[in-house]
Formats: C-alpha cells, sequence, structure tokens
C-alpha cells in the first residue's frame, strides 16, 4: 500500500482488471450536470405555466415572473451541486421562490387575469416542479447506485469515524460519493482505502487524483493547522464538507449547506467570495456604488481639492502603496491631510502638528477616503473588505500573527467588519485579522451593505465626539509587534491592551515632555507602565479615523 509522496503507485492495480482505477475515471460522466438537469425542468414547468395563463403568453409579465422564480431559485441555492436528494426537504423553499413573484403579479391587477386564475396556476406549477423533481432524482440516485454517475470523494481523518463513514459510502453507492482513499497522520497499514500521507498533501492530492468533494472527518492534525491547509486550497474546485464533532448529539447546522448522508450530517464549507456568481454580484454591487458617489459627490470632491490645494503646500492626492488582494501592490488614493512628508510607509502614528487643518476636519468625516472610489472603480479595491496595509508592517504581521496573511484572499475594502467594530487606529491587529477572516468565511451581498451602514453611523458617532483627546505620539521600528500604547486614554495615563496585537516596538518620540511608551519586549510586566508621564500631544492614525 502506498503511503505519502508515492501515492500513484496504487491506482495501478491488478493487470486482471484491465484498466487502472484512474482509467476508468475518465469514461464516467461527470456528477455536476445533473442539477442543470433538474433547472432545465424547472423552466419547462415555468414554461407550462405561461402556457397555462394564456393571457400572459408572450408578455413581459410571463418573462419577468420565469425569470425572477429562476432567479431566487439560483441565490438560494438550489442548483448548487447536492449529495442528498429529499424533495420534502426542499418542498418549502420552492413554494417561498414560485409564490413571492406570483404575489406581486396578482397584487398589482393585470388586465385580463383575475388574481384567483394566477393563484390557481401558480399551485399547478409548483406540483409539477416538485413532481418533476421527485422524478428526477429517483432517477439520479438509480444512475448513481449503478456507478454511472459518482464524486471522487477524498477523506480527511482515518479514525474510526473516518474509517466508518467510508465503509457506509461503499455500502449506499446511491449517494453518489466513490471514496479514494484517506489523508491522516497516521499508519495506513490496517485501512480499508489507500493512505496518501499527511494533511498537508492535500493540495496535491486533489490535483493529482482529481478529487471532486472533501470530507473532513476526526483525525490526528489538529484543527488549527487543518484551517491553514483548508484555506491553502480555496481555489481548487472541489467542494469541502465538514463531519462536525458530537454530531450524535445534533451539532449539526440545519441548513440548506447540511447534506444527511446515512445519518452522517455533513456541513459544507461556505467559500461565498470564490463563487463566480458572488464575486461578480460584489463586483457590479462596487463599481455601480463607486461610480453614482463619484458623480454625485464631484461638487464636494472639488472643494475638498482646492481646500487642500490652497490651505498646504502639496499635491491634492495622498498616493500610497499597500498590500491587496493575493499580497499585490496597489496604489491607494487619499486626500493629502498631513504636511509633507516622507516617513509614512514606515511610521504607524503621527504627531499633531503634521495634520493640516482642512486634514482634520476631512478625518473627523472620513472624507480623505472619497478619492478611494476611483480605486474601487478600477477593481484594485471593494467597498467593503480587510482595509490595506503597508508593505513595511504587513511583513511583520505575517510573520508574527498567525492567519494574518489570510485575510489577502479577497480585495481590500473602504471599510470593513473589524472597523465598524472599533478597531482601528492603535488597537490589536490579532482581533483585526480574526474579524476579517470572520467576514470573508460569512460574506454575503447582505452582510456589505449592513457593514457600510454601520460606518455610516460610526461617522456620525464620530462627528458628535470630535473633541480633540490627549493620547500618545510614537514611531515604529521593526521588531515584535506584541503590545501597544492605548489611544483612547486621558494624558497622565498610559494602558495596555488586555489582548491581542498591534504595532512594531513602540520607542518614545521627543516632545515637550517625555512620552511614555511600553515595550513589545516587556508585555507581560505592562502595568508596571503606569507611572509613565504623557506630555499633551494628540496621536492620530495614518488611517481616517472613522473608517481606517
Amino acid at each position: 500500500m502506498a503511503v505519502g509522496l508515492n501515492f500513484q503507485s496504487w491506482t495501478t492495480s491488478s493487470p486482471a482488471h484491465g484498466h487502472s482505477v484512474a482509467g476508468r475515471r475518465r469514461w464516467r460522466a461527470p456528477a455536476r450536470p445533473e442539477m442543470a438537469v433538474i433547472a432545465f425542468a424547472d423552466f419547462a414547468a415555468l414554461a407550462a405555466f405561461v402556457m397555462i395563463v394564456a393571457p400572459l403568453a408572450a408578455t413581459w409579465w410571463s418573462y419577468a415572473f420565469v425569470g425572477s422564480v429562476v432567479l431566487l431559485l439560483t441565490a438560494t441555492g438550489h442548483y448548487r451541486s447536492r449529495i442528498t436528494l429529499n424533495v420534502a426537504r426542499e418542498a418549502r423553499s420552492v413554494a417561498a421562490c414560485t409564490a413571492v413573484p406570483l404575489l406581486v403579479l396578482a397584487a398589482v391587477h393585470i388586465h385580463g387575469v383575475s388574481s384567483m386564475g394566477l393563484i390557481e396556476a401558480g399551485l399547478c406549477v409548483l406540483a409539477a416542479m416538485l413532481i418533476l423533481r421527485c422524478t428526477l432524482y429517483a432517477l439520479i440516485r438509480r444512475l448513481r447506485a449503478k456507478g454511472i454517475y459518482g464524486e471522487r470523494t477524498l477523506i480527511i481523518g482515518a479514525g474510526q469515524i473516518g474509517t466508518t463513514f467510508a465503509a457506509t459510502l461503499d455500502e449506499h453507492p446511491e449517494y453518489g460519493l466513490r471514496p479514494i482513499g484517506f489523508l491522516d497522520d497516521v499508519d495506513g497499514a490496517e485501512l480499508p482505502l489507500p493512505l496518501f500521507g499527511g494533511v498537508a498533501l492535500l493540495r496535491m492530492v486533489l490535483f493529482e487524483e482529481r478529487v471532486d468533494r472533501v470530507v473532513v472527518a476526526f483525525g490526528r492534525a489538529k484543527e488549527a493547522d487543518m484551517v491553514d491547509v483548508l484555506r491553502a486550497c480555496e481555489d481548487a474546485s472541489v467542494d469541502i464538507h465538514i463531519l462536525p464533532r458530537f454530531f450524535e448529539l445534533g451539532t449539526a447546522v440545519h441548513a440548506t449547506e447540511v447534506d444527511d448522508v446515512w445519518g452522517f450530517p455533513l456541513v459544507r464549507l461556505r467559500r461565498p467570495v470564490r463563487r463566480t456568481f458572488s464575486r461578480g454580484a460584489k463586483r457590479a454591487f462596487d463599481m455601480t456604488v463607486a461610480a453614482i458617489g463619484l458623480v454625485l459627490l464631484s461638487p464636494l470632491y472639488l472643494a475638498l481639492s482646492v481646500a487642500v490645494k490652497v490651505t498646504s503646500s502639496g499635491p491634492v492626492h495622498f498616493r500610497q502603496q499597500r498590500v491587496g488582494q493575493r499580497g499585490e501592490t496597489v496604489e491607494i488614493l487619499k486626500f493629502r491631510s498631513m504636511k509633507v512628508h516622507t516617513d509614512s510607509d514606515t511610521e504607524w502614528t503621527i504627531a499633531e502638528e503634521t495634520i493640516t487643518k482642512v486634514g482634520r476636519f476631512m478625518r473627523v468625516l472620513g472624507l480623505d477616503e472619497i478619492p478611494q472610489l476611483w480605486n474601487i472603480l478600477r477593481g484594485q479595491m471593494s467597498l467593503v473588505g480587510p482595509r490595506p496595509e503597508r508593505p513595511f508592517f504587513v511583513e511583520q504581521f505575517k510573520a508574527e500573527i498567525r492567519h494574518y496573511d489570510d485575510r489577502h484572499r479577497v480585495p481590500v475594502g473602504l471599510t470593513g467588519l473589524a472597523q465598524v467594530h472599533g478597531l482601528r487606529g492603535d488597537t490589536s491587529i490579532e482581533e483585526r485579522a480574526r474579524f476579517d477572516n470572520h467576514y470573508i468565511e460569512n460574506w454575503s451581498l447582505w452582510r456589505d451593505l449592513t457593514i457600510l451602514m454601520q460606518t455610516l453611523f460610526a461617522v456620525m458617532r464620530n462627528v458628535g465626539s470630535s473633541a480633540p483627546a490627549s493620547t500618545v505620539a510614537t514611531t515604529v521600528t521593526a521588531g515584535s509587534t506584541i503590545g501597544v500604547v492605548s489611544t483612547q486614554t486621558p494624558a497622565g495615563a498610559v494602558t495596555a491592551p488586555t489582548t491581542g496585537t498591534a504595532v512594531g516596538d513602540v520607542s518614545p518620540v521627543s516632545l515637550d515632555q517625555t512620552v511614555g511608551a511600553v515595550s513589545s519586549d516587556d508585555h507581560e510586566n505592562q502595568d508596571e507602565a503606569q507611572s509613565t508621564t504623557i506630555g499633551p500631544t494628540v496621536h492620530e492614525s495614518n488611517e481616517a479615523a472613522p473608517i481606517g
């Protein structure tokens, strides 16, 4: 039996079979088109509805109804490849997707068509859709059982649960999952299927073995390590399912992302921002809002440009290199709010005297970020996403904060989930990364809308509490990134955050009085820094207060 890098040898099984396992796989029809058949059946039932309601035929109302139902069914995941085919489970959702457009048509009182007639016809088309699904699902299960439809399934975790699950798939081929082997950090001598090696080989095995689905069962690999491995495979065109711990106690979420495989609940790993439809919808939303925003804000844009140019010497726009999606460097635009200086790429904080009067006003309202709408229009940024950081600090954070680099899986944003939770300026970088990754894993267009609204409210609150506060001015040097001086305390006191990671070694800045700073090397003894004195200086982050 092959283990580790020699996992390919198992495919060349005994010559008596005539062909290797891999060879036979090439001639089997792929499993994905089965849902396209379901979509075609739904469309046929909807077309029958148009024919039944004769006055609606060949009118824009009929096209609108058919298009709306198909769009709703697509958006709710009814045409996504599934393991469990169960009409009873889907009936309520299909009925809702059909009823909403139908009720809208009934409410507008179409000439020549009674509301009752529409409702009766809608019930008929719903019944037809469900009957067609029952028939097609039975056919698909039969084809799966005969081996015509099937998906090559890799199981991560070779413990008792993983091996039992693999045996269950062999006993019930109607689910269409064909187990091909395991990944785990164990000895594969007693396993019923090949062991391809440790979980670190996942990406290689996915492409070499042409895996269709991955099931993560219980294994010896640490969960924290599994997060890194699974995120590294996000660009692979496979569906990943998690067999949750304590599933016997009903811990699995009851939702459309869960497939019930003979008593094993498989939770589909959500990767919404990696889907083509989701990426297209987000990009279209960003472009629309950015274009409209630039048009509507053009008078304000012109006024601010003139104010920046007249009140201080230097360019109108401040341009800075930031790290964007996939680690690529992009040039971010902002209205210049400070005097021209050359240390902005390596300076975490700035002194009060470097901020112009117009700049202070713009920072309170977040107006200095308006030029980033051009970045969004060019596709370099998104309205909502992880805030971009400078390369100097990204290299530090990547080395010292777990999963920090994972936040670069999506386009950077004008605002983000971390920012609306108050994580900006000198706050925990570790917590920011956690919020950013949580946003990525649970993205939805509705969530983007709520974050934009929260950002607006945050700007309004910032306007109401924009009185200057005495805080610490610091500069950053290379080194450890643990520890931070609080920027929300009154003059005369220094506090340290209870958790998280912030910026590089913090060194005092010489001002009118001695300015204290907590070194990252003394993170465990920060309470002793309470006696440090602070001069009456005001700290301002290089990011605008409401957003950055």
